[in-house]
């Protein structure tokens, strides 16, 4: 089972439709039991960063969320929810992270369009298991910040806006993509699956 953590601010129905359509069974929860039972979890987001870390610490689910990252099983932020893995955010003020992985997520700067809206190719940086059997293509991206990571270990895939911008990152279990999948063609329904495939497998230690 996969489930997609609702916590108020998550494009909850066309994420578990995707995982629906790749042929995995999901749930849309905020249940600390049936998150940490699951095989794998995705952590969606759409919003603001200080909201969105208010309503997972008000209703308990940042201790679930750290504590299945910690579990070695697979889970993947997207877009706002890859964004909450990271240390801090300047959006609207200051503002703590789920400090999974170090970085902070800053605002575009520069005379161009904000936010970054449509089609970005991908520029893969290094190997990893999201990226298998997949080829540079390109994804849909909706966001006015974006993450700057502190470990280039951590960056498997860029795009280019003006300035290079980190799209997918992934350290031990955890990934991140900062574009929607579910709502990016081929590739990004690939991403998604091999993600899936991981969670049929052991789990990896956090």
């Amino acid at each position: 089972m996969i489930t997609v953590i609702d916590y108020g601010m998550g494009n909850l129905h066309s994420v578990s439709k995707a995982v629906e359509r790749l042929g995995s069974d999901v749930t849309v929860t905020s249940d600390p039991e049936q998150i940490l039972s699951s095989a794998g979890a995705i952590l969606p987001g759409v919003g603001a960063f200080g909201d969105a870390m208010r309503n997972l610490t008000e209703t308990g689910l940042k201790d679930t969320v750290l504590q299945y990252a910690r579990s070695g099983k697979p889970m993947l932020g997207i877009c706002l929810g890859m964004q909450l893995l990271f240390s801090e955010s300047e959006e609207y003020g200051h503002h703590q992270g789920l400090n999974l992985l170090p970085g902070k997520v800053v605002k575009f700067q520069g005379d161009y369009k904000i936010p970054h809206m449509g089609w970005n190719r991908l520029q893969f940086r290094q190997q990893s298991p999201i990226l298998d059997g997949l080829e540079e293509g390109y994804v849909y991206f909706v966001h006015s910040f974006h993450v700057q990571v502190e470990s280039d270990s951590h960056l498997i895939a860029t795009t280019d806006y003006h300035q290079p911008v980190t799209a997918v990152v992934g350290h031990q279990n955890l990934y991140g993509m900062q574009f929607h999948p579910e709502k990016s063609g081929e590739l990004g329904m690939q991403l998604l699956r091999n993600f899936l495939e991981m969670a049929k497998t052991e789990p990896v230690q956090a």
